[in-house]
């Protein structure tokens, strides 16, 4: 029902800064909690920053706090992650998710129901 589509990725040196996109089709986009998550070669997918409904209620992982901001324009069925003095740490394929049933903070990749193909993001030291 739902598709998400990521854009924006690329290569960047440290400290650089890159702001990727994310464009939904299908159901009520703005009822969606949506979120970001990466995942690096041999690691977990993690949980970067979600936004709610209305694009007020945004949440981070520690270790983006500061410099990454999540954002959401309903009318367009877009959310986005500008990403700021971004570290070699932040290499990783960067996955768009949609959450249509939340109630809570979601911070676990289980709990989202639909998802993108993912756009590469890659640091150079």
């Amino acid at each position: 029902q739902v598709q998400l589509v990521e854009s924006g990725g690329g290569l960047v040196q440290a400290g650089g800064s890159l702001r990727l996109s994310c464009a939904a089709s299908g159901g009520s986009f703005s009822r969606y909690v949506m979120g970001w998550f990466r995942q690096a070669p041999g690691k977990e997918r993690e949980f970067v920053a979600l936004i709610g409904w209305g694009g007020s209620s945004t949440y981070y992982a520690d270790s983006v706090k500061g410099r990454f901001t999540i954002s959401r324009d309903n009318a367009k069925n877009m959310v986005f992650l500008q990403m700021n003095s971004l570290k070699p740490e932040d290499t990783a394929v960067y996955y768009c998710a949609a959450d249509l049933s939340s109630f809570a903070i979601q911070t676990g990749p289980s709990e989202y129901d639909y998802w993108g193909q993912g756009t590469q993001v890659t640091v150079s030291s």
